[in-house]
């Protein structure tokens, strides 16, 4: 529930519950190095900062093209945050992680 007495701004800039889901998707093409790294590296960041919160969904572009469009992926490999909302896209390997951890809005462990 929403503290009605904080500023609206405010509440638009509040951290996420702990305990929130995250569904994330991950757009790559075939097993190319990168599209590994990326996968790499993002079950690395889950496993850090978000344990028992989240699920991966790995989408081949190589063998499902259409499915490019409905997130309007232009680039790849493409890590989307579904939930929670907003939606958040982050385009490449993941191999920074703070600008990952920034990109997903998740605070370092």
């Amino acid at each position: 529930m929403t503290d009605l007495s904080r500023p609206f701004e405010d509440t638009l800039h509040m951290e996420g519950d702990a305990n929130e889901h995250f569904q994330l998707r991950l757009y790559v093409a075939g097993q190319t190095p990168k599209s590994v790294r990326a996968y790499e590296n993002l079950k690395k960041i889950c496993e850090e900062h978000l344990a028992g919160r989240y699920t991966i969904e790995i989408i081949d572009l190589m063998k499902n093209p259409q499915l490019a469009k409905g997130d309007e992926i232009v680039a790849i490999p493409t890590l989307v945050r579904q939930l929670p909302h907003p939606i958040r896209k982050i385009i490449g390997d993941l191999s920074n992680t703070e600008r990952a951890l920034v990109g997903l809005q998740i605070k370092p462990a």
